[in-house]
């Protein structure tokens, strides 16, 4: 029973990873749209962004590789247990996938995503934070690698949007934003994650996330896992 108990929670939590994961680079590639479009001359932005988009490829190749070793799926998750999603839908009152990237170019727009995603990718570290202190994740050295990959990487997530805010005299998240970012959060922990952990009816995927995406560039190494 413990052992099926681990099992089931390991294939949860990796699930919403890679759902979390590949929505954060196919995200990432609207707003890059939009940067090189508004602002083409800010190579250091672009850059910086550039490389927040490849660390997020390779992360949710990492959870893809965990669960091809294990012979299994993620589960079939949707936009429910997405944090970023979640946190645009309840700040700007529409999906991701609506905000065209015209939209996103603007000056207003533009800083009040980047305080929604410096206040994820924030989230996010810490949430690694407490999972390398989980014994049954510490328990799977592949998926203890694969957290201590993006615990080195999360930190330079936040600072290409810091970074715009400051350069542009614009304000850091106040108490809403960090109340909702609070919200999300506590939400997905406190009742999405019970409810899926104890749902019999929860079925897996039956192709990865990624077989849809749109042409990329090459593929990070998967020798990090």
């Amino acid at each position: 029973m413990a052992d099926l108990f681990r099992r089931r929670f390991l294939d949860l939590l990796c699930s919403i990873y890679i759902y979390n994961e590949h929505r954060g680079y196919t995200a990432i590639d609207r707003m890059l749209k939009a940067i090189r479009s508004s602002w083409p001359d800010d190579h250091a932005l672009i850059a910086l962004v550039e490389k927040h988009r490849a660390d997020e490829h390779k992360h949710y190749l990492m959870f893809r590789r965990w669960f091809e070793r294990r012979g299994d799926m993620p589960f079939d998750l949707d936009r429910a247990c997405g944090h970023i999603d979640r946190f645009v839908e309840i700040a700007f009152g529409s999906p991701i996938d609506d905000l065209a990237p015209s939209l996103i170019g603007r000056d207003d727009l533009f800083e009040r995503l980047c305080r929604v995603i410096s206040l994820t990718e924030k989230r996010g570290y810490r949430q690694v934070e407490v999972l390398l202190r989980n014994r049954t994740v510490l328990a799977d050295s592949m998926l203890t690698k694969i957290f201590r990959v993006i615990e080195q990487d999360e930190p330079s997530h936040w600072a290409p949007y810091d970074g715009w805010l400051i350069d542009h005299g614009r304000r850091q998240a106040n108490w809403r934003e960090r109340a909702i970012d609070s919200f999300v959060h506590g939400e997905l922990l406190a009742l999405k994650l019970p409810v899926l952990f104890l749902s019999p009816a929860l079925s897996r995927r039956t192709t990865w996330p990624d077989a849809h995406d749109e042409a990329q560039g090459p593929e990070p190494a998967r020798a990090a896992a």
